[in-house]
Order: C-alpha cells, then sequence, then structure tokens
C-alpha cells in the first residue's frame, strides 16, 4: 500500500470498538426493567468486575471527551458520594447471591477528587455487596497535580494497587494549549508517593494530535515517558468534537494537527516505545514484556471492553455512577448521564439506567469477530461463526486486501504489522449498525 492510501485510511471516521454494539447505537427500549433482571441472574462466587465513575474535576481540560464537570465546593463532591453508596446499596437488593469483584477501577473526571476518606467509605459499602478476591485488581485514574502523600497513603489503605497517571503531553507549550499545565517534577513527584506506598503497577495515558504537537515534540515526550519505566502506557489519538463538548471548543482549530501529522505521530509513538523495550498491545497501547497485558497478548487472551485493552476476562462489569456503562452476557445498559436526573433517579429508589442493547445471536458473532480483530489482528471467521454467510462483508473487504492492509484467505482475515493501525476500518466491516456521519466518530488514526 502507498503512503499516499495509507494516510487517506486513517482519516476515515470510525468507531473506537470498546464495545459492540457500540454506545451509539443503545436504546431507551432496554433500561432498568432488563438491568434488574440481569442483576438477579448473577450466581454466587460469579467473578464480576466494577467501575466507579467520577464526573467531577477541580478544573477542566480543554482536550476532555469524558462525562465531567467542575466542582468547586466540597459539599458537591460528598453529596455525590453519598449518592454513589445508594445506588451501590439499591443494586444489591437485586442480587440473589453474592458475585467475586475480581477487578475494581474508579474513572472520571478526577476519581481521588473523593478524597481518602470517601473513596474508603465507597470501598467498604462494596465489601457488603461484593466478596473481593484476595488478588483482586484495584485501579484508580490520577491527575499528577493532584497526587501528594496523604492521597497515596489512602490509596494503600482501601487496597489499591494500580494507578492509571493522565500525563497527555510533557511538552509545555502543548500543555498551555490545552489548558493542562503540569511540569515533569509533578509527574515524578506523583510517581514516587505512589512508589514510596507500594503502589508500583502505574499506567501512563498519553494522547497524540493535540495542538502545537509535531512528531519531535511528541517523541520527545515519549522518551521522557519511558524513562519512568510505568507497566503500561496508552496513547490515544485526540477526538476533536466541539459539538459534543463545549470544553473542547477552547481549542484553537488551527493549531491542531491535519491527518497527514496525526498518521506520523501514531507511527513515531510506536516506533518510540518498542526501541525502549515496550511491547506493543492492540493499537494504542505499549506494555514491559513481564506485565500481564503483554503476556495476555502474547497468548491471545487480550479483551477489550470500555476501560480499553485488558486482561480482565469477566463476562459481567457493573458500572456506577451517573454515565458509566454496564455489561452482562445479556447486553448492555448505561446510567443516565445527566448528574442531576442520575441522582433523582437513585434517590427516587430506582435504578438510573437511561438505555441499553439486548445482544441477539448475530450481535454476540459479530462482537467476537471485531474484538479478535481489534486484539489479535487476525479472525478465523469459519471458528468464530461457522456457517455464517459474510460474503457482503468479504466483498467488502476487496477493496482493504487490494491496498494490504488485510490478507484474506480461506475466510481467515490477517493484518500485517504496519497496518495494526487500521484495525478499526476492518473492524467496521463487521459492524452492522456504523454510522456514515463522519462528525459522530474519531479518526481512524
Amino acid at each position: 500500500m502507498t503512503e499516499i492510501a495509507a494516510r487517506h485510511y486513517a482519516s476515515l471516521a470510525v468507531p473506537r470498538y470498546t464495545s459492540y454494539p457500540t454506545a451509539a447505537d443503545f436504546s431507551p427500549a432496554v433500561g432498568k426493567d432488563q438491568y434488574e433482571a440481569w442483576l438477579r441472574r448473577l450466581r454466587q462466587g460469579e467473578p464480576v468486575s466494577l467501575y466507579l465513575h467520577v464526573p467531577y474535576c477541580r478544573d477542566l481540560c480543554h482536550y476532555c471527551g469524558c462525562h465531567a464537570k467542575i466542582a468547586r465546593r466540597d459539599t458537591v463532591i460528598e453529596a455525590y458520594a453519598d449518592i454513589l453508596i445508594r445506588e451501590i446499596r439499591q443494586t444489591g437488593q437485586y442480587l440473589t447471591e453474592r458475585p467475586k469483584a475480581v477487578h475494581l477501577h474508579w474513572g472520571g473526571g478526577t476519581p481521588s477528587i473523593l478524597g481518602g476518606e470517601g473513596i474508603a467509605r465507597i470501598t467498604q459499602v462494596l465489601r457488603e455487596q461484593f466478596d473481593f478476591a484476595d488478588d483482586m485488581e484495584h485501579a484508580i485514574e490520577l491527575d499528577p497535580r493532584k497526587v501528594d502523600k496523604k492521597l497515596c497513603r489512602d490509596l494503600a489503605e482501601v487496597g489499591v494497587n494500580r494507578a492509571s497517571l493522565g500525563v497527555q503531553d510533557l511538552n509545555p507549550e502543548v500543555q498551555e494549549a490545552i489548558g493542562r499545565v503540569q511540569p515533569i517534577e509533578q509527574v515524578e513527584a506523583a510517581v514516587n508517593s505512589l512508589w514510596q506506598v507500594g503502589i508500583t503497577s502505574l499506567n501512563f495515558d498519553l494522547i497524540y494530535g493535540l495542538p502545537l504537537q509535531t512528531v519531535a515534540t511528541l517523541r520527545e515526550t515519549c522518551k521522557r515517558v519511558a524513562a519512568f519505566r510505568p507497566s503500561r502506557i496508552a496513547c490515544y489519538g485526540y477526538a476533536h468534537l466541539p459539538a459534543r463538548r463545549a470544553n473542547q471548543r477552547l481549542i484553537d482549530t488551527s493549531l491542531l494537527p491535519d491527518a497527514d501529522a496525526r498518521y506520523e505521530q501514531a507511527q513515531i509513538v510506536g516506533e518510540t516505545f518498542m526501541a525502549m523495550g515496550y511491547e506493543a498491545v492492540g493499537i494504542d497501547h505499549y506494555a514491559l514484556p513481564e506485565d500481564a497485558l503483554a503476556v495476555a497478548a502474547k497468548a491471545g487472551q487480550l479483551r477489550r471492553n470500555f476501560q480499553g485493552y485488558t486482561d480482565d476476562d469477566c463476562p459481567t462489569l457493573l458500572g456506577f455512577g451517573a454515565s458509566s456503562i454496564s455489561q452482562f452476557r445479556e447486553g448492555y445498559t448505561q446510567n443516565i448521564a445527566d448528574i442531576g436526573q442520575y441522582k433523582a433517579a437513585v434517590l427516587s429508589e430506582r435504578a438510573p439506567v437511561i438505555r441499553g442493547y439486548a445482544f441477539n445471536d448475530s450481535d454476540r458473532l459479530r462482537a467476537q469477530i471485531i474484538e479478535k480483530l481489534m486484539c489479535d489482528f487476525r479472525v478465523d471467521l469459519n471458528a468464530v461463526a461457522p456457517g455464517v454467510n459474510f460474503s457482503d462483508e468479504l466483498a467488502l473487504l476487496r477493496p482493504l486486501s487490494v491496498d494490504g492492509i488485510v490478507n484474506v484467505q480461506d475466510a481467515v482475515i490477517t493484518m500485517a504489522p504496519e497496518h495494526h493501525s487500521l484495525v478499526r476500518l476492518v473492524a467496521a466491516v463487521f459492524d452492522e449498525f456504523r454510522r456514515e456521519c463522519a462528525h459522530s466518530f474519531s479518526m481512524a488514526v
């Protein structure tokens, strides 16, 4: 495939495929009744993952695409913690038996805004409803600017054993352009404080495609990040969707790299990290060879869910908090995103679910195919879906095959390593719900 063709494909808009069907395809036809019924089917000791969404930050970064709001007053945070606790306890009323929590993830927003006491209080309520596995992974997303020694001690006391630091970029000019100034000294202080309390499993989150970023500045950021030796690094492509996120309108569009520059940046990220001893995991993650994520990828056991690439193989993920998504064997449900309406639903003692999706057999097959492609860059259609006719999809793959992006032989689809970054385009071929509106999704690379 020519460089021109690769850059063209990279500019096309497709979903990120952290789920199938994607959240864009959820419907109000699935709501609290299905959620409650699916909860009742969970059995004693059944492994589940838990996710808690905290939609508040002290300041809102220009680039942020999360469901988050600014909270200046502690009373707002305390009230939200109370509502989270009510939701968890109400959910427990629908559990006929006690599942076993094997993963617990705090996301946001800035979940540490709850403070050590708030996190401990909520964790205790979770323990009342779920058995915690002895080896449970307990992870939290952190803003390095908001990490101090006391917070780290508090996190260690409640069992947190993995932390994800939102670094984004280390170049001062880029930081100014995105409204998130955090000198490398702050990142280093956060890392040292976490290490001192025994939280040594660290993830760093970066973003490419930001205003004023260049290949040279991004390469330097990657080198400085790798020098910390976090066990995992994720580098996502910035999705500029100002029509949906008002804060993104603060970004000067003229300073954003174009599609060609984004493609070059994505390539340099992978080259830099792999040259420094990291292994590529999926399309936007990198891990040290001994890390569980890299081990899962090499063993063909990598998974993908709403947190991205993971070694978590639980079929059930229970989400708590405004906008959070739950996954069951039967389908997905999502909580109300508007914080006021979410609170009102919980206070009225009803599940705050607003929409979802119930799987059919075709969805399950296509979800397997898309996940295999996203994780392994290879799928055997005959093995996943024997007897199913995919002639339409294979026809759609022909242009990609002609351009060398995929190889199709006897219903086995494979992608060469140099084209892994375009896997979302291949996955979209098997998406019965894919949208034609370019503004609905981010660029492929």
